[in-house]
């Protein structure tokens, strides 16, 4: 297979990938929020919908991160920016072109002052990285997309119950997922010093474990930051093929 082929069908393969993701985010936002019906049976089984939700909010999050380096389809900005615009409002009501500026000075100075991911004044502790991470990154511009979205939905008969139960609490544990594993444990500062200037680390977690807990961003953290226009789904093999570089 010719370079050329190789990279199409790895666009198509990702874009594939995406869609998925998107529709079963979709299918679980639209069932739950306007068709679940609270009973003594279906009570135990909220929480695990809330869990696959979050992951799948995970992954739109992720695809909107793709899109932020051109790697979803490539050679195809209008496609990717209207596909990362979708993910991340669909997932919090976020702006994809806030962020997008945003994750690429994050790039330039990973681990440092000017990371708007990093907190310089905790380097080491979780919750106060955490409320700067939060405050940097949801603004008022989102709750009110998010509360007329809310509104829309109640009109056309949702509770807010549901709402809350199955898009509000699946987006925040979203949130946390992302923060752990793919800011906070790849960037803190601990006793081992970084291998390079990316500043960050890479895990030894299974791929399928990494695939659960952030879509590979996590476990291939270092790998992301020395090819960040590689797909989150070729994080694995980019490891294989440069084994030294771990």
């Amino acid at each position: 297979m010719s370079t050329t082929s190789r990279h199409q069908h790895e666009a198509q393969r990702g874009i594939v990938l995406a869609a998925t993701i998107m529709a079963a985010w979709l299918a679980v936002h639209i069932g739950a929020i306007f068709f679940w019906r609270w009973s003594i049976v279906t009570a135990p089984l909220a929480l695990p919908v809330i869990v696959v939700q979050a992951w799948l909010s995970t992954g739109l999050f992720i695809i909107a991160h793709d899109c932020m380096h051109g790697s979803l389809a490539p050679g195809r900005p209008r496609l990717t920016r209207v596909v990362g615009t979708l993910c991340l409002g669909a997932y919090a009501g976020l702006s994809y072109a806030a962020l997008r500026p945003k994750h690429h000075a994050h790039h330039a100075a990973p681990g440092t002052a000017s990371d708007p991911d990093f907190h310089a004044a905790a380097p080491k502790r979780a919750l106060p990285w955490f409320v700067s991470f939060f405050r940097n990154y949801y603004t008022h511009g989102q709750i009110l997309r998010i509360t007329v979205a809310a509104i829309a939905y109640m009109l056309l008969g949702a509770s807010l119950l549901n709402i809350v139960v199955f898009w509000a609490i699946p987006a925040l544990l979203a949130l946390a997922q992302l923060f752990v594993f793919g800011t906070y444990l790849p960037h803190r500062h601990d006793e081992q010093p970084f291998v390079d200037a990316h500043n960050a680390r890479s895990s030894t977690l299974r791929p399928i474990l990494s695939l659960m807990t952030c879509f590979h961003f996590g476990a291939y953290h270092h790998e992301h930051h020395l090819s960040p226009a590689t797909p989150w789904w070729r994080l694995p093999a980019l490891r294989q093929e440069t084994p030294a570089r771990r």
